[in-house]
């Protein structure tokens, strides 16, 4: 499987350029509109980047596949189409983070807990290579969203953040149902954004937490990796992600304990209904 993977990407390194110029012949795979089910994963993930805690959890979620010509769910994201063409995607995309328990990590011990974010904003994915009979595709995705922190009786603005991404997807593996995924790109926020995670206020200063604040720059570099399988009606699979905060406009914060940090975790789902309906998919 690995030999299968690595002639793979030595191929797409090949024609890179030639497919920015030349669209590859694609066939649409027939999918239903949507699929239903329950799944759940066990993940170990730090309580922030740049934390050296990390906390594990255990948890069921709903499975839930919609693949609508304007709205799409899927395991990675909820975005909604707002404008498409052959080699251009512009989305409405979303992402978050966990809440945190200041008592529960030494960093942050005596300071107010962090509630949970949610972010959303356009993401314009630009098409660099794809081909439905080989299974591969190959995108850059530039998201730029807004930041919110929420207590669940309000909301908080917490900035902005831009993470553009080289992707890499490879589909059904050597014709097994393996799917391969790769991640990589830099992080970039504001300083409201960084100051959420990192500032250290003068009132919660200590001898061994000093007053900090950020700025707006550079926040890291995040690489993930996924390998999932799919079986008739279930799919499980396992991911990781690294990140690295070496030359990041916060570094400096007595809040960053470590300047590299992994998460990583096991899921399954288990599809019970399924539409009879079939549209044109990409997986």
């Amino acid at each position: 499987m690995i030999d299968d993977i690595m002639k793979k990407i030595n191929f797409l390194i090949l024609v890179l350029v030639s497919s920015i110029l030349f669209p590859n012949p694609i066939l649409g795979k027939q999918l239903p509109l949507w699929e239903a089910g329950l799944g759940g994963t066990y993940l170990i993930m730090p309580d922030y980047r740049g934390s050296d805690e990390s906390r594990s959890y255990l948890l069921p979620f709903p499975y839930l596949i919609y693949r609508g010509e304007f709205l799409k769910v899927d395991r990675e994201q909820i975005s909604g189409l707002l404008f498409k063409t052959n080699r251009l995607r512009l989305d409405l995309s979303f992402h978050g983070s966990v809440p945190v328990d200041s008592d529960k990590n030494k960093a942050r011990k005596g300071m107010p807990n962090l509630d949970p974010t949610f972010e959303v904003g356009p993401s314009l994915e630009v098409l660099l290579a794809e081909n439905k009979i080989s299974e591969y595709k190959v995108t850059l995705t530039f998201p730029i969203r807004s930041v919110w922190s929420t207590d669940f009786k309000s909301l908080r603005g917490a900035g902005w953040t831009f993470t553009p991404r080289f992707n890499v997807d490879l589909y059904n593996i050597g014709k097994k149902g393996w799917d391969f995924g790769l991640s990589l790109g830099p992080i970039f926020g504001d300083t409201a954004y960084h100051d959420y995670f990192y500032e250290v206020k003068p009132a919660y200063a200590t001898l061994e937490r000093p007053a900090y604040s950020s700025q707006t720059g550079y926040g890291g570099l995040q690489c993930a990796v996924l390998l999932e399988k799919k079986f008739k009606k279930m799919a499980a699979g396992v991911f990781i992600r690294g990140e690295s905060l070496q030359g990041a406009v916060f570094s400096n914060s007595p809040l960053v304990k470590t300047d590299l940090s992994f998460m990583g975790g096991l899921y399954f789902s288990w599809i019970f209904w399924e539409s009879k309906t079939l549209v044109e998919a990409d997986k």
